[in-house]
């Protein structure tokens, strides 16, 4: 990459208009809403693993029969693996390292560049970057293979259902899914307000429901509860050998969708999203895995003796007139939980584009009033064939299974990497403490991506190839960007070396305004050298318009825009968004009447620059990355619908650059 990547910081002052009280009656009054809707879109992932992640883990303990001590063993590990990874980690630690309430891995890559700008720059601060980039890149991983996983071990709970069981076939399974997954893509481009409503309710129902079949079960077979000590998990670990490693891969799948409860700590707060998992999401869980464990404990005492088998044990624990209700309501929280993996998706490139890691794309608001409520075309298609290829190649839970975990742990232990780097610089905490406090979550983070890399090469390549594909584009991106943007700088004449010549031509005037759009407002825009240059022409009024991004996630509306008069027909208008949000360039220019710019749009013409790269060949770079970044530049999306420009307002003067 080239120059000092990093992401744009600016210190933004804290305000506040509202009086105390009232704050905090408006915030009484949206906790409750906000957390019922976290406990559908924050934890569908998480709440749809008891699917299949137990299944899973015990089917890894041994192929001559499942034992109870390795039944308590397996459940033990998976109530601590929720207790440490999600409780400890995410809900009570990494929660607190929010950037101005915005959470996941591109946040907190914000803040650890920010926190090092103070102590060190060069490499370090690099390679900050690259951490974040690649746990943005693993995140897209994990957004293919949640759909399908989730999806598919619901509709395969249709074969425990006597009266269907015998008409339903894997062809039938894959269907099935498929139907289900395509219309879920489909409907994206309307956006999620009309039913998002119901996500919350449906997702209660659902962990009410496996709560409920665990208590039922754990009645018959008390003794599971032996699985809430520790030391269970240390006895099975330790009796276990090499195959324990095997199970901790398995049992990773109790917490995945852990990192979705930072990443949309700015959707719904900290304190809604805390208060249900510690209150509610962690209870049912703990209820419905011990209600498993108890199920197959009691299997195995009914076998007297012979030899139980691994099964589907999350439906067959429920009574048989009550199953196809139960897949019905696993199908819709599985969908819930698809809907909140391609939501962060959208969000997570979103952000992507604002910090420059990627091209511009489409970016379609789907709510008038939900600012996060966005629809990526681009990135709906791609995650759609994504997931029906997974579903075609793997065909069920089980093989899946193995491709699972091995990106998420790997995003895991780079948050937790990120998280040492705020604590130590950021909280100034000293060297010992910091290590004390994040030293053991990163070896426990290892410690399950060792484990996961098992199976690298019976499924768990597929998420990495995945975000390194990611990755490589990225890598393009960013690179490529600097070359033009260096070159830009060598070839265009700075702003203020020509303003006198501009100011004191004798060429046309034209009636109206002229915005020009450019990415560093100290040169000249090339759009206002073309228009000289071919028709000689200058407007009554010119606005040089810069957008830049900086690390926070909003800017208040009056930090927005920045004026400087150059000259009395010349402004520079600078414009700040944080990268949650989505430039609208016509609706910033609009407010700046108190600053003297009355902004006209029928007035206003906007001129853009539009550049086709090509290479110059005599570089000694990689030639195939010079033609990446131009395939992508070529398919960027028009600034006249990224920055919401009226398309008949729009004049683009097209240029040559070579790299």
């Amino acid at each position: 990459m080239t120059g000092e990547p990093e992401f744009t910081t600016s210190a933004q002052p804290q305000s506040s208009t509202s009086k105390p009280s009232t704050s905090a009656h408006k915030a009484d009054a949206r906790f409750w809403p906000l957390a019922l809707g976290s406990v559908g879109v924050v934890f569908g992932d998480i709440g749809t693993s008891p699917l299949y992640a137990f299944r899973e883990a015990l089917g890894q303990t041994g192929d001559d029969g499942i034992r109870a001590s390795s039944v308590i063993g397996v459940v033990s590990l998976a109530f601590w693996a929720l207790m440490i990874v999600v409780t400890i980690k995410y809900v009570l630690f990494l929660m607190r390292a929010d950037n101005r309430g915005e959470g996941g891995v591109l946040s907190l890559t914000a803040l650890a560049q920010n926190a090092l700008v103070k102590v060190a720059t060069g490499p370090r601060n690099r390679l900050v970057f690259m951490l974040g980039c690649a746990g943005a890149a693993l995140f897209y991983g994990d957004a293919v293979i949640t759909p399908a996983i989730s999806v598919l071990s619901a509709v395969e709970g249709l074969a425990s259902v006597p009266s269907v069981s015998h008409l339903i076939t894997l062809p039938v399974i894959l269907v099935a899914s498929l139907v289900i997954l395509v219309g879920l893509f489909a409907i994206q481009f309307k956006g999620t307000g009309g039913v998002g409503r119901f996500f919350g309710p449906i997702c209660v129902v659902w962990f009410l429901a496996i709560s409920a079949l665990g208590v039922w079960h754990i009645i018959d077979q008390p003794q599971i509860f032996a699985a809430l000590n520790p030391w269970s998990a240390v006895t099975f670990l330790a009796g276990h050998g090499v195959a324990s490693l095997f199970v901790l891969g398995s049992v990773f799948l109790t917490v995945t969708g852990a990192e979705a409860l930072s990443a949309d700590m700015g959707h719904f707060g900290r304190w809604p999203i805390q208060a249900s998992w510690m209150a509610f999401v962690l209870p049912t869980l703990t209820l419905n895995y011990l209600g498993q464990g108890a199920f197959v404990l009691d299997t195995i005492a009914k076998a007297h003796g012979a030899p139980v088998m691994n099964a589907d044990w999350f439906f067959l624990m429920a009574p048989e007139a009550l199953r196809a209700p139960l897949v019905l309501l696993a199908t819709a929280a599985t969908i819930i939980a698809s809907q909140a993996v391609i939501t962060g998706a959208f969000s997570l490139t979103n952000q992507a584009m604002q910090l420059g890691l990627l091209p511009r794309m489409v970016v379609r608001r789907t709510s008038a009033t939900q600012a996060g409520e966005i629809y990526l075309p681009q990135i709906n298609l791609l995650l759609a064939v994504g997931v029906v290829f997974l579903v075609a190649v793997f065909k069920t839970s089980s093989s899946l299974a193995h491709a699972y975990g091995l990106a998420v742990t790997g995003t895991m232990a780079i948050t937790t990497t990120l998280a040492f780097i705020v604590v130590r610089h950021r909280w100034r905490w000293p060297l010992v403490g910091a290590v004390a406090l994040i030293g053991p979550l990163l070896v426990i983070d290892l410690v399950f991506l060792g484990a996961n890399a098992l199976k690298l090469f019976s499924g768990g390549f597929v998420p990495l190839v995945l975000g390194a594909a990611v990755l490589i584009l990225i890598w393009a991106w960013v690179r490529g960007s600097g070359l033009v943007a260096e070159k830009v700088a060598r070839e265009s004449p700075r702003m203020a070396d020509m303003l006198p010549h501009l100011t004191g031509r004798s060429v046309h005037r034209s009636a109206g305004t002229a915005v020009f759009l450019t990415s560093d407002p100290e040169l000249v825009p090339g759009a206002l050298l073309h228009n000289l240059k071919h028709n000689r022409v200058l407007h009554q009024r010119n606005l040089i318009v810069s957008v830049r991004t900086v690390d926070v996630p909003r800017v208040a509306e009056f930090e927005r825009a920045q004026v400087q008069t150059l000259s009395p027909d010349f402004s520079q208008v600078s414009l700040t968004y944080g990268y949650m949000e989505t430039p609208n360039v016509p609706k910033a220019l609009a407010g700046l009447r108190k600053q003297g710019i009355v902004f006209d749009i029928m007035a206003t013409s906007f001129f853009l620059g539009r550049r086709t790269i090509v290479t110059s060949g005599a570089s000694q770079r990689p030639e195939w990355l010079d033609r990446l970044f131009i395939w992508m530049s070529r398919n960027a999306a028009n600034p006249t619908d990224f920055f919401h420009i009226p398309p008949g307002r729009v004049v683009e003067l097209g240029t040559q650059l070579s790299i």
